[in-house]
């Protein structure tokens, strides 16, 4: 089953990297000379996507601007004998074909992806957040795609048990190498009571009931839609998949995890 769309929710604050994040969007905070958010496109692109669905505030404009033709600029690098840098930024704005849509108000990242249902229309898309990096020869992407068979498949990857209450974690069923049938979701939980070490990462496959369970699931007590509650409300009608990542990742929300980062990568 071809996946064609990718949504990538990019309209967070990035509070960890301010004062920085004040005026630059952290996805187009740089790791060497690429941005993160350019790393998670070409994931994606890597991965057989076609078309990119950015979910983004009015602040975040400058994305937009980062993944658009920038005439003057290509005309002022040709007459500078520029001819390195220009072969950089041409390819940027080809890489597949992008869309924008807006998200007014932080009401959580399932209202996030709830903003993009238009543009993905009825059929199964992929969910990139803007934070996770894995290198590997097989994008993590690609690995959620090849299993993917018209169910939920979510990435996961063990974590030490005192980080659990970082993460969505899940509670593993039946294993058939590094898949795993999803009997439960808890999202943040005591490292105490977690079901597992198998915390989610910001990458998913999702079929179109989706944006259905997303509406129908209860927002959280600070009046948030977490995509972790449309997967528990569409688990209701149908089975959820874990794949347990092949690579390295690096969280760069985190400014440790963007050091990591740059030591990998540069």
């Amino acid at each position: 089953m071809k996946i064609r769309k990718a949504v990538l929710p990019v309209a967070g604050l990035g509070t960890r990297f301010m004062p920085a994040t004040k005026v630059v969007p952290k996805e187009l905070l740089p790791i060497g000379d690429i941005p993160v958010i350019q790393y998670i496109v070409e994931e994606a692109v890597k991965s057989g996507i076609e078309e990119i669905i950015f979910v983004i505030s009015k602040e975040k404009e400058l994305i937009r601007e980062y993944f658009s033709q920038q005439p003057k600029l290509e005309k002022m690098l040709k007459e500078r004998g520029k001819t390195e840098l220009l072969k950089k930024i041409l390819p940027i704005h080809k890489m597949a074909k992008f869309k924008y849509v807006y998200q007014d108000s932080p009401l959580g990242d399932g209202h996030a992806v709830l903003c993009a249902e238009k543009e993905v229309g009825n059929e199964p898309f992929l969910v990139l957040f803007g934070d996770d990096i894995v290198k590997n020869d097989v994008p993590v992407a690609k690995q959620l795609i090849n299993h993917f068979k018209g169910e939920s498949i979510m990435a996961v990857q063990k974590v030490p048990m005192k980080f659990v209450s970082s993460y969505g974690v899940i509670a593993p069923g039946k294993k058939n190498g590094r898949l795993y049938e999803v009997k439960g979701l808890v999202e943040k939980p005591d490292p105490k009571k977690a079901p597992s070490n198998l915390g989610i990462i910001g990458k998913y496959v999702c079929p179109p009931e989706i944006f259905k369970a997303l509406k129908k699931s209860r927002a959280s007590k600070d009046n948030e839609i977490r995509l972790i509650d449309g997967f528990i409300e569409l688990s209701k009608t149908q089975k959820i998949w874990a794949y347990e990542i092949e690579g390295v990742r690096f969280d760069t929300g985190r400014p440790e995890g963007m050091l990591a980062a740059w030591k990998a990568y540069i």
